[in-house]
């Protein structure tokens, strides 16, 4: 199973067309747009590297396909995080009413996105034979929970978001099995499963909710910091990204909590320190997230403090982050039509379900592409679209219409 189609988005939703420009976080914005590139690289390997092979697993994959998917593991931790702190920031200009309403809204709307907009720009048809359910729905839910608990103290949501990110993976000795009829819930919550598992439909929750959303509560927590004086809110991030990374390391090394995926000396450093970072994404543990959010929260505290020229692009993505989204698996696959008819003279498998073993598509014998062709693709993807970002963040910037905030 591929991973998260996904990323995006409407992390900072409120932080849309609809948002006054002096309330943004330039810092916020080109970190959103830095991940989100990175993130476009994920999603060029899904299309054009080996769909049957899993680019973590240590027994069949190489290190530079390893580090390529590893590098890509933040991408999703900081968007549930960065959807909590552009909530908090909402915060400046609409009551909690008003947000929560917004946050109901949105959620439904990535939901609805992730079911029919991003299904057909992974599968191009509309037989709903496989469906997975991946970031934007899990994203969507995260804001549903937030609007109402944004209503409770911030000791409250700390204290929520904390047990739910912390402890876990206390459950994850917890079969969906375990509930009889009721399984699919649990595959919701935290198990990855199967909503739905006939002959003819297959919808398979790939991001169980309960860690996504404590993610997004501390990400609500984190936007405070915004509120205060630069070297204070710095001192923050540099210590909590620095604690993280730390934590991370240290119960890595204990090997005893925090991941189910126990690591092991290997015939070399380098593998030994490959299988160090093998973590659990599907769900997320605790030693995943501390991985990811540690160097996230660290980059974030450089950035703070102007945006140099060479990322300005960077930025402009990080203002239409949802859009780029959208946009780049529609290229993307679209571009894996073009090379499927250049090299076997057909298309048929880019337009028919697969099944779970070789998503998103039916892909021929010896389809996949080297590395340097994959990265090559992925630099192409991200310029040809860099110009429509530019045009549409200039049409936010100008209008104030509703519905780009949609968008």
């Amino acid at each position: 199973m591929n991973d998260d189609h996904a990323a995006p988005l409407h992390a900072d939703a409120q932080a849309q067309a609809s948002t006054p420009s002096w309330l943004r976080i330039e810092s916020i914005d080109l970190l959103r747009g830095i991940i989100i590139v990175i993130m476009a690289l994920d999603h060029t390997r899904d299309f054009f590297g080996a769909l049957d092979a899993s680019p973590t697993d240590l027994a069949t994959t190489t290190a530079p396909l390893f580090l390529t998917r590893w590098i890509t593991n933040v991408c999703a931790p900081v968007f549930f995080l960065l959807t909590g702190t552009g909530a908090r920031l909402a915060l400046r200009r609409l009551s909690k009413w008003q947000l929560s309403r917004f946050l109901l809204s949105r959620g439904l709307w990535l939901i609805f996105l992730e079911i029919v907009v991003m299904r057909f720009a992974l599968q191009f048809n509309l037989d709903y034979r496989v469906t997975i359910l991946t970031v934007l729905w899990a994203l969507g839910w995260s804001m549903i929970v937030l609007g109402v608990l944004i209503h409770l103290p911030d000791r409250a949501i700390a204290a929520f978001g904390a047990v739910l990110v912390v402890g876990h993976n206390l459950l994850d000795g917890i079969p969906a099995s375990a509930f009889g009829s009721l399984a699919p819930v649990w595959s919701v919550l935290h198990a990855p499963g199967f909503l739905v598992n006939s002959s003819r439909h297959v919808v398979l929750v790939a991001y169980p909710l309960i860690p996504w959303i404590g993610v997004t509560a501390l990400g609500y927590l984190l936007g405070q910091a915004y509120r205060w004086n630069d070297a204070r809110r710095r001192t923050l991030l540099w210590r909590l990204g620095l604690g993280f990374s730390v934590g991370f390391v240290l119960l890595r090394l204990w090997n005893v909590y925090g991941d189910p995926l126990a690591w092991s000396a290997r015939e070399s450093p380098l593998w030994t320190l490959l299988s160090f970072l093998s973590t659990q994404k599907y769900p997320p543990s605790l030693l995943f997230l501390l991985m990811t959010l540690g160097p996230a929260l660290l980059l974030l505290r450089a950035l703070d403090g102007g945006t140099p020229r060479w990322l300005r692009p960077a930025l402009t993505i990080g203002k239409v982050p949802l859009f780029f989204y959208v946009l780049h698996f529609y290229l993307i696959h679209l571009l894996a039509v073009a090379a499927s008819y250049l090299r076997y003279g057909s298309v048929d498998g880019l337009f028919r379900s697969p099944d779970l073993g070789h998503f998103p598509f039916t892909a021929p014998p010896g389809w996949a592409a080297p590395l340097p062709v994959i990265y090559l693709l992925w630099v192409f993807v991200v310029i040809a679209l860099y110009p429509l970002c530019r045009w549409y963040a200039g049409v936010k910037r100008r209008r104030k219409d509703w519905w780009l905030s949609y968008l």
